[in-house]
C-alpha cells in the first residue's frame, strides 16, 4: 500500500470567487474547529487581521475554550466561546451572511455550533488542508500539499491582494500556525515555499524567540512532572513492531493539575527512541478516548486513523476517538495494529 504525494492545488481558481465573496458580505464569521489547536487559531486570525485591514465587518467564533498556550496572541480576545456564551454565538451564526471555517473538514468538528451553521443562510466556505473534505459548504479551498491552514491562508491572501499582506499580528499569528502543525518543522507537508515564507514574515520584526518560548516554554512545573510520569509509568514501547505509546487516565491528569493544552506534544516524544516509527497516544476523556498518532517517513496515521478510530489527518499526524474504557481502547489498538501494520509493504 503506497501513499500518493499531495497535488499541488491552482489557488488561482478559487481566490476570484472568494475575493468577491469578501467584498459583497455584510457580516462575516469565522469560526474554527472544536479544541482548536495553533494552526486553527493562527489562520482565523490572520485572516481576521486581513479582513479588518480591508475595511470588513467580522467576528469570531470557536466551538470550546482555548488552550492556554496561545491566549497571548493579539485578538484572541475577539474570539467568542459558543460554549460560554451560547446566546450571543447563536446570534453571531444568524446575522453572519458569509461564514468561513478554518482548519476543518468535517462539519462535527463545529462541536455545539454545527446544527446551527449547517441552518444558516449564510454562504459557507471551508479553507482547510485535510484530506477528504466533506460537503457542506458552497465553496471548499483544500489543499492537502499545504504544511497548514496557515500557509494556505497567505497563499490565497496574496493572490486576493495583489501583494504579500504582512502587518506584526497577522505575522506572528501564521508563524504560530506553521511551527505548531509541524512541530517546529519536525513533521508535515513543509516546504521549501514553506520556509520562504517564515522569512517573509521573519522580516516584518516578530521575535520567533519570545514566540516560541511562549509556544513551548509556556507550561506550569505540574505540566513537567505530568510528561516525566507519562514517559516513566505511561509509556509502552513494542520494538517488534517500532511502536510505542502513552496512555493517561483522568485520574493521572487530575493528579498532576492538568489544564488544557498540557498534553501537547506528548506523542512525539516516543519518536526520539531509536527504531520507533510509530506512536500513539491515549487521553481519557468522559464518554471516550482522545487517540493521536504520529510517524516517521511512509506510514500513514491518516489511513490507520481514518480505518479504526473514525479519525484522519494528514500521513504523519494525525488523530481519532474511540467510545470504550481506556484499557479496552488500548487492547482495540493492540489488535488493530497487528492487523494493519502486516499489509503496509513499507512498513516501520
Amino acid at each position: 500500500m503506497k501513499n500518493s504525494v499531495a497535488k499541488v492545488i491552482d489557488l488561482s481558481k478559487y481566490t476570484k470567487e472568494l475575493s468577491n465573496l469578501f467584498s459583497s458580505s455584510k457580516n462575516i464569521l469565522l469560526i474554527c474547529h472544536i479544541n482548536p489547536d495553533g494552526d486553527a487559531i493562527g489562520s482565523q486570525l490572520a485572516l481576521y487581521q486581513f479582513l479588518k485591514a480591508k475595511g470588513n465587518n467580522v467576528s469570531m467564533l470557536s466551538p470550546n475554550f482555548l488552550q492556554e498556550f496561545l491566549l497571548w496572541m493579539e485578538g484572541i480576545d475577539d474570539i467568542t466561546i459558543f460554549i460560554k456564551d451560547r446566546k450571543k454565538s447563536r446570534k453571531m451564526i444568524e446575522e453572519a451572511d458569509l461564514i468561513v471555517m478554518l482548519d476543518f473538514n468535517q462539519s462535527n468538528r463545529l462541536g455545539e455550533a454545527e446544527d446551527f451553521v449547517k441552518a444558516s443562510h449564510a454562504k459557507r466556505v471551508i479553507i482547510d488542508h485535510h484530506l477528504d473534505p466533506g460537503t457542506f459548504a458552497e465553496l471548499t479551498i483544500s489543499d492537502p500539499s499545504k504544511c497548514s491552514t496557515c500557509e494556505l491562508i497567505h497563499e490565497l491572501l496574496c493572490i486576493i491582494n495583489g501583494a504579500q499582506f504582512l502587518n506584526r499580528p497577522y505575522s506572528e499569528a501564521l508563524y504560530v500556525g506553521i511551527i505548531t502543525d509541524t512541530g517546529n518543522f519536525e513533521h508535515g507537508a513543509y516546504s521549501s515555499r514553506t520556509f520562504r515564507i517564515v522569512a517573509d514574515l521573519l522580516e516584518t520584526g516578530i521575535d520567533k524567540v519570545k514566540i516560541l518560548n511562549l509556544i513551548y516554554n509556556n507550561f506550569s512545573a505540574g505540566r513537567l512532572r505530568l510528561e516525566g510520569f507519562a514517559l516513566n509509568k505511561r509509556m509502552v514501547v513494542l520494538p517488534e513492531y517500532k511502536t510505542a505509546y502513552i496512555y493517561l487516565s483522568k485520574d493521572d491528569l487530575k493528579e498532576y493539575n492538568y489544564v488544557k493544552g498540557d498534553t501537547e506534544g506528548f506523542v512525539n516524544l516516543p519518536l526520539s527512541i531509536k527504531g520507533i516509527y510509530f506512536t500513539a497516544l491515549f487521553i481519557e476523556k468522559d464518554n471516550f478516548i482522545k487517540l493521536s498518532f504520529r510517524s516517521i517517513g511512509s506510514f500513514p496515521t491518516n489511513e490507520f486513523a481514518s480505518q479504526y478510530f473514525s479519525g484522519g489527518g494528514h500521513l504523519n499526524a494525525s488523530g481519532g476517538e474511540y467510545s470504550d474504557t481506556l484499557s479496552n481502547t488500548i487492547e482495540y489498538f493492540l489488535k488493530a495494529l497487528k492487523e494493519y501494520i502486516w499489509r503496509f509493504e513499507d512498513k516501520p
